[in-house]
């Protein structure tokens, strides 16, 4: 068991260094939607669509804590995990950037509510501390980061966990939310600024075809090290993930 462990923790560390090797940050164009670059009827307007997201999501948090008050230690490497990698930048689509969300490993223990709001949380210090993103197109990024991207990593790992193979759900999770993030910041962006010829649709192909060029490999990616932390919690916190109901009693021992 301890040598298993020391193997885990080994892969662990050197995904890490491998993942920050390949993904340096770019600070010059480091940043989510960019502030003041949506128009503000968009702005407003997907800052009415994330609202109610935040609250449903502070309601699950609450109840999580009351539930399982060991959780909050797990709660904050979520929000950290989401943090260190969203914070990696790709210089991509003018007024925006391509970079791991991290959203998907808390979508998987905690629920999609819940990381809509550890996920927003990270744009606003990001866009308060790093000036990534900007606070009147935070609820454009929150709907695409933390809305939308755990949603779909929460019901991809659920549909493909069922058939017994975790960690592929796991890896599927985290590429998937990866992913769907920035196809609705493609939508965002196409929406608020359609093509000439074409319209929308147009737009949309043209921003999607740029952010697959560098989202598609960090979605991989990041898929990878999520199912890395994943056997390292399962090897140090197995106890939580049995009370989670994520993890049989008997694959704990």
């Amino acid at each position: 068991m301890k040598r298993s462990r020391l193997v885990s923790s080994c892969l662990l560390i050197a995904g890490f260094i491998l993942y920050f090797m390949f993904n340096e940050p770019q600070t010059g164009h480091a940043m989510h939607i960019m502030e003041g670059y949506l128009p503000l009827s968009w702005a407003l307007f997907w800052w009415g669509v994330f609202l109610p997201f935040f609250i449903f999501g502070l309601r699950s948090i609450n109840r999580i804590v009351k539930e399982h008050p060991q959780m909050k230690l797990l709660l904050g490497v979520s929000g950290a995990f989401a943090f260190v990698l969203s914070a990696l930048k790709i210089p991509s689509v003018t007024g925006s950037s391509s970079h791991p969300t991290g959203t998907g490993l808390g979508a998987i223990l905690f629920g999609p509510l819940a990381m809509t709001v550890l996920g927003s949380m990270v744009l606003l210090f990001q866009a308060l501390l790093l000036a990534h993103g900007g606070l009147t197109t935070l609820g454009a990024n929150a709907v695409s980061m933390a809305v939308v991207g755990p949603m779909v990593a929460y019901g991809i790992y659920r549909l493909i966990a069922r058939s017994g193979k975790q960690r592929l759900a796991v890896f599927a999770a985290a590429a998937l939310a990866d992913l769907s993030t920035y196809v609705v910041t493609s939508i965002q962006l196409a929406l608020a600024f359609p093509a000439e010829s074409g319209g929308v649709l147009a737009s949309f192909a043209k921003f999607a075809g740029i952010f697959a060029v560098t989202q598609v490999p960090l979605a991989i990616s990041e898929g990878l090290l999520t199912v890395l932390v994943w056997n390292w919690l399962q090897a140090y916190n197995a106890k939580e993930l049995v009370q989670l109901r994520l993890l049989k009693r008997e694959e704990s021992l």
